[in-house]
């Protein structure tokens, strides 16, 4: 229940920001061509409002409603969300939106989309600043990868190190890299001290997003964290600290350890004698030991965290972080917008998800570095969606602006009306399937 409540309120303290950057971006521009707002409000509010008020000689009341999913500004003579025809029908006013040039129209309409996409350049820019950017390099993990079987299938194997996809050098963890192999003709990997190809069918995308689990993940070391006196590994002079490398002549990483032991006290084997190969101080030794009858050597292992591999650390200085947090939300939009082609495959609609699928991608533990991460990703995606053409979006709005512009005449109201009540009914749909496949997944 902690971890629940913990993710519920990072996902609202995150959306309530992103709504009220989108939303201002709307109002700012709108209160610059001197186009009246009607309403700001964070949240939907059908039938009633939690809280609202209207400052003294203001012309917009601003609020929150109940409904937590998205909000609005309500800009007199537009046809939106409220879909108030009767203020259409009305003579047309000065200080309306639809009295407006085209070009200041548009602007107002990709404000939100703008404020968000800088806002995800900020707080990009402000983390390098505070905390740097720490990964650790694939090409330098000392024990390889763990893939999965659909990887497996493909031609990886445990152990290999990623190098390069159709020639560029893999650098990092993450959806830029697993873009990277799954759109690659070869992946090149480092196995057993040799340079080996992989031919990536074209359909690994489908493969991959069929699978329950990560296409690869870091092998990590077995390193002793603590040592039973008296056991096994005490009197063969193990000391806590010492990294395991191999086992029987095996290399093996953090989790072959384990399993390779539990293996052989299933099948109940005779022979107790083990020659462990293993790192101390940067010195490779090895030793034989004999197990008790349970396998077992009494030691009690590090757990298997990021700390336990190579770290590259960059550090950023105020002025330095802006252009490097700029590069960081292009790649990131990139990367989003290069995996949007997957959406529309039977696999990845299935991968489509609601707030519980939003909620789930912060940490379990309040961590301000993930958040604000998490955050600056969420706005791309904000940005990039809104963007999109569609009606009762954004982008829809643009796009009706700009055949304005071409063909220099207005679609009609009536053509807007039901143009927008179709926007509204896909993005509904939208929304709905993509929550039921939450539901989905949490049962089953």
């Amino acid at each position: 229940m902690e971890t629940f409540l913990i993710r519920a309120l990072q996902l609202i303290m995150s959306l309530s920001l992103l709504v009220i950057i989108h939303e201002g971006g709307h109002f700012l521009f709108a209160r610059l061509f001197k186009t009246r707002v009607e309403k700001f409000c964070l949240f939907f509010d059908p039938w009633f409002t939690l809280f609202k008020f209207k400052p003294k000689n203001s012309e917009t009341e601003y609020g929150i409603g109940w409904l937590p999913l998205g909000g609005y500004v309500k800009i007199a003579g537009m046809i939106d969300e409220s879909m108030d025809t009767e203020q259409m029908k009305q003579p047309m006013q000065p200080w309306e939106f639809r009295a407006k040039p085209a070009w200041q129209r548009l602007l107002i309409m990709v404000g939100g989309v703008l404020f968000n996409f800088l806002l995800a350049l900020f707080i990009y820019s402000m983390i390098l600043f505070i905390w740097g950017d720490e990964y650790i390099p694939v090409q330098q993990a000392p024990l390889g990868m763990d893939f999965n079987q659909t990887a497996k299938n493909a031609g990886f194997r445990d152990g290999d190190i990623l190098i390069s996809a159709d020639g560029v050098p893999l650098e990092r963890m993450g959806g830029d890299l697993l873009t990277a192999i799954v759109d690659a003709r070869q992946v090149t990997v480092l196995r057993n001290g040799q340079e080996a190809s992989v031919y990536i069918p074209e359909n690994m995308m489908d493969r991959l997003l069929a699978d329950s689990v990560r296409f690869a993940d870091f092998r990590f070391p077995f390193v002793i964290d603590s040592i039973v006196p008296g056991r096994p590994a005490a009197l063969a002079g193990l000391q806590a600290g010492d990294s395991i490398t191999a086992l029987d002549g095996k290399k093996i990483a953090y989790f072959d350890f384990k399993e390779e032991m539990l293996n052989r006290q299933k099948a109940d084997s005779a022979d107790h004698d083990i020659t462990l190969a293993y790192v101390r101080n940067g010195v490779s030794d090895t030793l034989t030991l004999t197990t008790d009858a349970n396998f077992e050597i009494g030691i009690a292992p590090r757990t298997a965290t990021d700390k336990l591999l190579p770290v590259v650390r960059k550090e950023y200085s105020f002025l330095s972080s802006f252009p490097a947090g700029a590069a960081l939300g292009i790649n990131t939009l990139k990367g989003y917008v290069g995996q949007m082609k997957y959406l529309f495959s039977k696999e990845g609609a299935k991968q489509l998800g609601g707030f519980g699928t939003i909620g789930s991608i912060f940490p379990a533990t309040w961590d301000w570095h993930q958040f604000w991460y998490m955050t600056a990703f969420l706005s791309i995606i904000l940005a990039f969606m809104n963007i999109l053409p569609i009606p009762a979006l954004d982008g829809g709005h643009v796009l009706f602006l700009i055949y304005e512009i071409v063909a220099r005449r207005k679609p009609s109201d009536q053509f807007m009306e039901r143009a927008q009540m179709v926007g509204m009914f896909l993005l509904f749909g939208l929304l709905i399937w993509a929550n039921f496949n939450d539901i989905l997944r949490f049962f089953f």
